[in-house]
């Protein structure tokens, strides 16, 4: 007989087209709605974090909802959900409520800072996303990581403290947003990936959505004024793609989340942001100090470095720098203690 996995051993990872692949396609849309929200959230169309990040999740739930009805099928894990769905309840709504942190915080910045400088702020991710994946049992800390990591942090660093023109509290609502998406996305990885559910990305999302569509509700309740429904009924055209979009990002952000890891999703960020703050500079005509150029270069060094210790472990570079810590390269052991009493007998 053919011997079943073991339900608490995490899925192999994504083969390299495919994780190419859905890096792209989040790449692409995550930059793309950057930009549209950016454009919306100015003063003179919607500038209203809360009620546009709740008609996102509105969105988000109707398209699955309508999918589910329309294509079953697309979504296997709903099987596994009957009779557990309450059950549920204790991952998703401590999960829906760092989404809606993540996702108003986030659009709130845009009033603030400009897109250049919020994508450097995000270079720290990385290093967020790692502490609280090794925190969950999902990753493994080593010398020769933290030291990758805290590379990574001093280029962030140096390019946020080279903007132009700072705001703290942009500064604190970002970094808020990144504590929430961060923490959003590892809970995310061990409920598709470490938990013995195993969800897809579909009925992940669809499971996602009312709770932090609910977190949302509350805040939009107690902010709510006559204008936004002006607003809302002037937007209503441009709001619904916008809104479309932010449901095809929110199931490329729990693919590459599931098939790869919450840390590769992070570096998928990082080469998006590369292409934002190009497109922030040239198209948009953002003003980047030679300092943020330097600090951002230190950053992709790092990357680079990082990807390398996962991709090509057995590489020189890599042996290089374990060397260089301790750490024992691959392949090598310890000397046996016993064995060398022996000698001294």
């Amino acid at each position: 007989m053919r011997a079943q996995a073991s339900p608490n051993v995490p899925q192999e990872h994504a083969g390299p087209m495919r994780s190419t692949l859905l890096c792209t396609l989040y790449i692409s849309v995550s930059a793309g709605l950057i930009h549209f929200n950016k454009h919306l959230m100015h003063r003179d169309r919607f500038p209203y974090a809360l009620p546009l990040t709740a008609f996102h999740m509105i969105t988000t739930f109707a398209l699955c909802g309508l999918l589910y009805l329309v294509k079953p099928s697309f979504f296997p894990g709903m099987e596994k959900t009957v009779g557990r769905r309450l059950q549920l309840l204790r991952w998703f709504i401590p999960l829906g409520v760092l989404f809606a942190i993540a996702l108003y915080c986030s659009n709130r910045a845009y009033m603030y800072c400009t897109v250049a400088f919020l994508q450097f702020m995000k270079e720290c991710n990385v290093a967020l996303v790692f502490a609280l994946s090794c925190m969950a049992g999902l990753n493994t800390c080593t010398r020769t990581r933290m030291f990758v990591l805290m590379w990574v942090m001093i280029g962030a660093s140096i390019a946020v403290v080279g903007e132009v023109h700072f705001v703290w509290f942009g500064f604190l609502i970002q970094a808020l947003s990144q504590v929430g998406e961060c923490g959003k996305n590892v809970l995310g990885e061990w409920i598709m990936r470490g938990s013995e559910l195993r969800l897809d990305s579909l009925t992940y999302t669809m499971f996602m959505a009312p709770p932090c569509l609910f977190v949302l509700l509350i805040g939009v309740a107690f902010t709510w004024h006559g204008e936004i429904w002006t607003r809302l009924q002037e937007w209503w055209p441009v709001l619904i793609p916008n809104a479309c979009m932010a449901w095809v990002l929110n199931i490329a952000v729990a693919l590459v989340i599931k098939e790869c890891s919450a840390v590769t999703f992070v570096l998928a960020g990082l080469v998006k942001d590369m292409a934002i703050v190009g497109a922030s500079v040239l198209v948009f005509g953002e003003v980047v100090l030679l300092q943020q150029v330097i600090g951002f270069g230190i950053c992709l060094g790092g990357i680079f470095v990082w990807s390398q210790l996962r991709t090509g472990p057995d590489s020189k570079l890599v042996q290089g720098l374990m060397g260089m810590f301790g750490e024992l390269p691959k392949g090598e052991r310890a000397p046996i203690l016993s064995a060398g009493k022996s000698e001294k007998a």
